[in-house]
């Protein structure tokens, strides 16, 4: 645990604070004892991801009365502002993004900016993306304010454009026919160095001699973009070809990118022109001026990158994420490499009779439709070496947490909101079951939800092989878990009573004993 500061928090501006860098150092900077205020265009999707204690305001990057608003009392402000992903006029409305922000910041008596862009030298013939994000940094030192900037290569992180980009990439091509840009050395920064050097430059020390400094940053390795694609791999136990041609240009790598990684497609496109040049660090400022930083390598960064992930992924509550859902539908989707299943049930009984079915699915119960066909899969689990449903359970009426549910592993379990099982059967890939209940006035809304986390390409082979038989067993295993607590609450085929519910659960004990 830190000490709390000694001096009196300074105001501090996160701009852009719902995209990745920013939503990524609020916290980091309200733990190191700052006052936070964040900005993005709207605050709906701000306020679920900052804390109580967060400013949130709303302040669209080309609105300057907005933005003159939002730096009411700041001190230093942390520019984060990229339209990268707005259309091919970016440079242009980043430029003038930046000089409102920087006109904005004058008036409002900012004391330092704090501005986040890319690595490449300021010699030679740069992309356009370089170009812009250099440019940026000199507008908004214009005005005189003193500015930090930081450029940096790739980012490593959960979530970053680059590590889906090369999740994407390894994940869905056995081989790669790949340009000769992915042989040009960079210097890739992992996302905890990149907030250590940020939330730092809060409490650099004046320098009147330099109001602009340009800190070059950079993780302890040195490269390629090929080798990145290969070490990802070797993370995820996937061996990968990768053959460089000199006939693809980064123009047409942008098409390429397009078929691959759609999603990252149009900024990955501008970010393969970045990759022409090389990517790395070719000064010592960063060191000498933040010595008690020192950055991590590529391998440790992607074992972090992952380790978060799993993190992030297992704290995911579905009936936050995810709208409401028609009885008998289902959301399906893929959510940084993995799939996802949801369906949702609204049940007439509380959360308590509505948890006790799920609490004792499976072992002598079975899953409470179309129990063969979960035979089936367990048998051939079997074949292939797996547990398939021999384990049982350890107490049909109870779990904890770590039980064995025949191929499952009960990894949390909070009665009566929430059932997480993982799957430890035979596939290409990690999967997970979960189960939320959320009460209320018309009964409990219980959602079901399958994630998978393909492996290569087999992975997703088997994920939509295996996608049509659920329409049968989870919307069966709804409609079972319903039943089940209807006939806990009521009696089978009866009408509902008042204090049915307290009876039947008082029944359901006596059994236990």
């Amino acid at each position: 645990m830190t000490d709390a500061p000694t001096t009196p928090a300074a105001e501090v501006l996160v701009t852009a604070a719902a995209g990745y860098i920013g939503r990524s150092i609020v916290a980091p900077l309200e733990a190191a004892g700052y006052r936070v205020r964040a900005s993005a265009r709207s605050t709906v999707k701000l306020r679920r991801i900052v804390s109580a204690n967060t400013d949130a305001v709303a302040a669209d990057a080309f609105d300057p009365a907005a933005v003159r608003s939002s730096l009411e009392g700041i001190r230093t402000a942390f520019y984060l502002v990229h339209t990268l992903g707005g259309g091919n006029d970016y440079a242009q409305r980043d430029r003038d993004a930046a000089a409102i922000f920087a006109g904005a910041a004058r008036d409002a008596g900012v004391r330092r900016i704090v501005f986040f862009g890319g690595l490449g030298g300021e010699a030679g013939d740069l992309s356009e993306h370089l170009s812009s994000r250099h440019e940026v940094g000199r507008v908004l030192a214009s005005t005189g304010i003193p500015v930090v900037e930081f450029r940096a290569s790739i980012v490593i992180g959960h979530g970053s454009t680059s590590f889906e980009m090369i999740r994407n990439l390894v994940e869905k091509l056995p081989a790669m026919t790949t340009p000769r840009w992915v042989r040009m050395p960079c210097q890739p920064i992992a996302i905890d160095d990149v907030v250590r050097y940020l939330v730092a430059a809060v409490a650099l020390p004046d320098d009147a001699s330099t109001p602009h400094r340009i800190y070059e940053v950079g993780g302890s390795d040195i490269v390629t973009y090929s080798d990145l694609l290969k070490m990802f791999g070797a993370h995820r136990g996937l061996k990968r070809l990768i053959i460089p041609v000199p006939v693809l240009s980064p123009g047409l790598s942008g098409w390429w990118l397009y078929l691959f990684t759609p999603k990252q497609a149009t900024v990955g496109r501008q970010l393969a022109e970045s990759l022409r040049h090389p990517t790395v660090v070719t000064n010592d400022a960063a060191r000498r001026d933040f010595p008690d930083i020192l950055p991590i390598g590529v391998a440790e960064a992607y074992d972090r990158a992952f380790t978060a992930e799993e993190t992030a992924f297992a704290a995911i509550r579905w009936n936050e994420e995810l709208p409401v859902l028609p009885p008998g539908s289902a959301a399906n989707f893929e959510c940084e490499g993995r799939y996802v299943d949801s369906r949702t049930l609204l049940v007439a009984c509380p959360p308590e009779a509505a948890f006790d079915p799920i609490a004792c699915i499976g072992g002598e119960n079975g899953w409470y439709a179309f129990d063969t066909l979960w035979d089936i899969r367990g048998w051939f689990d079997i074949l292939l070496g797996g547990p398939g449903h021999r384990r049982g359970r350890r107490d049909q009426y109870a779990l904890i947490e770590g039980d064995v549910l025949e191929w499952w592993r009960v990894e949390k379990v909070d009665s009566p909101t929430l059932l997480r099982l993982h799957a430890e059967m035979v596939m290409p890939g990690d999967g997970w079951l979960q189960y939320e209940l959320v009460g209320g006035e018309d009964g409990t809304l219980v959602r079901q939800t399958a994630t998978f986390h393909a492996k290569g390409l087999l992975g997703r082979l088997y994920w939509y092989a295996v996608l049509p038989f659920h329409h049968f067993v989870f919307n069966g295993t709804l409609t079972g878990i319903e039943r089940e607590c209807t006939e806990l609450v009521n009696g089978p085929n009866t009408c509902p009573l008042p204090g049915a519910h307290d009876r039947g659960v008082a029944e359901r004990s006596k059994q236990r004993r």
